[in-house]
């Protein structure tokens, strides 16, 4: 066999085993963003691309002759349906009920079609004289290092700086290049290669098209689902950030959730920060995990003896467009700007265990726990860890979610920081915790909770700052729950169950399901 025969084609085998990975991570990625629970859809994706590939792998022996054509049009075909695989799972989420449905049709699909190409490419190897063991060896070489490539590019590179749609397509448009390079050096074997060019173009051109357009569709995909005007839209390396605006009213939402509402996110905000600073010993050094929109920030810069906020949130983009755009800037008041204010762009796990700070108080301003990913956030090892970093007299402030939709939640997140050691006051000792709750337009009734290694009353709250929602005369009442929001005994969220998520779910999905 030629030497430039088998280069060739083990390239392509190389760029097709790249490809094919990204897709998979692809839907996998598209499917977590919209509907949740990554660790359901990545392996649902799997299965599905995994079985799909089983079924192209046996069907490729009904491809008898001129094989080489066969694989320049399985190139297009792969090409423009795993292209526009993104667009198709977009919309089907946002015109459809049935995205399981498409997503499951899309993903076998593309994996029959990614089934059939090894197989062919080795019987194509075979018919030009080369041993079997060589073959084989040389293929999987191939297709392993390009999987490999396709594992760090698509995190690192394709997603952060592309976007997932603009991905989807230009990875398109790599397996009809594989496409292009087979009709142009194998011409002379390829039956019909007009018919291929065509198709080929046709491909190239739809491809093209709609990398150009991407962000064009991801605009208008998006303004079916947000009601009102998209000001600002990302797929940054570890969420999808949108920011709406309508009238004096300024919405952010993180893979599809509300994270706040201008018009009152200041009861939000003073609720969480406020009682935990009235009653801790000193004001002096905060921690804040998460936060990345500086209103927590904002509140905590009230305080005139605050000399120190760390503020740990994983994302860049999320820290830098509060402290960048005008808009932003105007609802955190610059917090993000103060010199006192400094900014880790850290993993909020990372980050407290191996600092060694301590801090009169910790708030955690993080997302709901939605999905695994943020379950371990309000796991217990999680708290171990950031009731380490308290100072004496210091008080970790949690938002829990809802004691009314998701009551078993709430209570998780309380009993959870309950059974958290004190190994300082005894073997036995545990956090004292208290929980309290407001109501906040946007997101109904919703949940927080105080936790210190000493007691906790809630008579010594104090509203010492000015401030627009809490007085005197409300923040006693955040601490009495009424009959149906009364405490639930539930189990520990530990790392190795994730139970939080569990109850999370199951208390949003009876109220919107």
């Amino acid at each position: 066999m030629p030497r430039r025969d088998s280069t060739v084609l083990l390239a392509s085998v190389f760029v097709v085993a790249s490809c094919s990975l990204v897709y998979e991570l692809l839907a996998g990625a598209v499917s977590s963003y919209l509907m949740g629970s990554s660790i359901t859809q990545f392996s649902l994706v799997i299965g599905i691309f995994l079985s799909a590939m089983g079924v192209g792998s046996f069907l490729s022996k009904f491809f008898k002759q001129d094989l080489l054509r066969s694989f320049v049009v399985i190139e297009a075909a792969v090409g423009v349906l795993g292209g526009f695989s993104a667009l198709l799972l977009f919309a089907a989420f946002t015109f459809t009920s049935t995205y399981t449905t498409v997503m499951v049709a899309v993903a076998a699909a593309i994996g029959t079609l990614i089934g059939l190409e090894i197989p062919i490419i080795i019987r194509i190897l075979r018919e030009r004289k080369e041993s079997l063991r060589i073959t084989v060896a040389n293929v999987m070489s191939a297709d392993y290092i390009g999987a490999l490539v396709a594992s760090l590019a698509f995190p690192f590179l394709l997603v952060p700086h592309l976007g997932l749609m603009r991905a989807a397509f230009l990875t398109g448009l790599l397996n009809v290049g594989v496409g292009w390079l087979g009709l142009a050096y194998f011409r002379s074997e390829i039956g019909r290669p007009g018919r291929v060019r065509a198709g080929l173009a046709v491909a190239s051109l739809l491809l093209l098209g709609g990398a150009i357009g991407s962000e064009h569709l991801v605009t208008f995909l998006e303004s079916q689902v947000y009601p009102d005007e998209i000001v600002y839209a990302r797929q940054t390396r570890y969420q999808r950030l949108v920011i709406t605006r309508w009238r004096n009213d300024t919405r952010l939402f993180i893979d599809g959730n509300l994270q706040f509402s201008s018009r009152d996110e200041h009861r939000y905000h003073e609720c969480l920060v406020h009682p935990a600073m009235g009653m801790a010993r000193k004001t002096e050094n905060v921690l804040i995990l998460g936060g990345g929109d500086g209103m927590a920030a904002r509140e905590c810069l009230k305080y005139p003896r605050l000399q120190r906020i760390d503020l740990v949130d994983i994302d860049p983009e999320m820290t830098r467009i509060f402290s960048e755009i005008p808009l932003l800037t105007e609802l955190n008041a610059g917090a993000l700007k103060d010199p006192r204010v400094h900014v880790h762009n850290l993993d909020a796990m990372k980050y407290v265990g191996s600092c060694e700070r301590s801090y009169d108080v910790v708030i955690m301003d993080l997302p709901d726990p939605s999905v695994l990913e943020l379950g371990k956030l309000y796991s217990r090892s999680f708290f171990i860890l950031a009731a380490r970093r308290l100072a004496p007299g210091g008080i970790l402030a949690v938002q829990s979610s809802s004691p009314y939709f998701a009551s078993k939640a709430y209570w998780c997140v309380v009993n959870t920081l309950a059974d958290v050691p004190v190994p300082a006051r005894g073997e036995d000792a545990r956090l004292k915790v208290l929980p309290y709750h407001a109501n906040v337009p946007s997101f109904g009734v919703w949940g927080f909770a105080l936790a210190s290694a000493g007691k906790l009353d809630a008579s010594r709250a104090r509203v010492k700052v000015p401030t627009r929602y809490l007085n005197a005369e409300i923040l006693p009442r955040l601490f009495a729950f009424p009959g149906d929001m009364q405490p639930l005994a539930t189990e520990i969220n530990r790392l190795n169950t994730q139970v939080l998520v569990q109850y999370y779910r199951e208390g949003y999905g009876q109220f919107y399901e």
